[in-house]
């Protein structure tokens, strides 16, 4: 029970980019107790499963191992999937999302979503241009609805209420635009209502590279979060891949920009663009 709870942590807090210092600070946790609880030989206290699970931005319940973590109806619907053939498991899904508050309206918006260095912005950039419809860059809409920098934000505010701005910016965002091209923060499939209602709402396409090349566009771009001062950067970043492959595979469709240049990656997209659009499989 312990080894899966440290098991669970490790992977959430890959999933929200996070070092293990950064997490023991937001949580007011000892860096060297989070390294013992995370390799199963710690066991937290329900005050610092409190403080980890806020840091997170998670309900307690998602760190705890085994079915006593899940209410009783959940627990029923997760067993009666485990009978349903995978070839019904597309329908089913769209049943519990319509009942939920239906798809929703995707309208003309394609939002971007992957890790940093994936080229996001500069592939978003070029795909307005072709479709004659604005860019907008999430960060940039939060940074201007809290009037801050969001190092300010989360520096101040936590990384909870980050997301929650995140998830209002979203909101505005879609409200106020029909048609757009959206480029979001690597992080944002880490918030679950966030990521639903960003799948509900528009196109999403993952854009990705390999990590090395990831490695290589991140620091020609001067930017090393969240891996600044950190010896084990290619680790940190693998581990996140890891972490938000299951959620970033969700997408609507997928562009690897791998050995691409700027311009090739640039006409894949603008084509799987139209493709979804149009209401094809990308």
């Amino acid at each position: 029970m312990v080894r899966d709870f440290g098991r669970r942590l490790r992977l959430a807090r890959a999933k929200r980019g996070m070092t293990r210092r950064q997490l023991a600070q937001a949580s007011a946790t000892s860096e060297r107790y989070l390294a013992q609880i995370e390799s199963g030989q710690g066991n937290a206290s329900i005050v610092i499963l409190h403080a980890i699970a806020q840091a997170l931005d998670l309900p307690m319940t998602d760190l705890l191992p085994g079915p006593d973590a899940r209410s009783e109806p959940m627990a029923r619907i997760l067993d009666l999937l485990t009978s349903v053939p995978a070839a019904e498991l597309p329908a089913v899904a769209d049943l519990i999302e319509k009942h939920a508050g239906g798809e929703g309206d995707r309208a003309r918006r394609i939002a971007l979503i992957g890790l940093r260095g994936a080229g996001k912005s500069t592939l978003g950039r070029s795909l307005a241009r072709a479709l004659a419809v604005p860019f907008i860059e999430l960060d940039r809409v939060i940074e201007e609805d809290y009037g801050a920098r969001l190092s300010d934000l989360i520096e101040i505010a936590g990384l909870s209420a980050f997301r929650r701005q995140e998830r209002a910016s979203l909101e505005r965002v879609i409200a106020r635009h029909e048609a757009a091209v959206i480029a979001t923060a690597g992080g944002v499939v880490s918030n679950p209502e966030t990521y639903a209602l960003l799948l509900r709402r528009t196109h999403t396409v993952w854009i990705k590279a390999r990590p090395d090349e990831h490695m290589s566009r991140v620091m020609q771009q001067g930017d090393f979060r969240p891996m600044a001062q950190n010896r084990q950067a290619m680790a940190d970043l693998l581990a996140i891949l890891d972490a938000r492959r299951g959620d970033y595979a969700r997408a609507h469709a997928e562009l690897d920009t791998s050995g691409d240049t700027v311009e090739r990656s640039c006409e894949k997209l603008l084509r799987i663009a139209r493709r979804c659009l149009n209401g094809m499989k990308a």
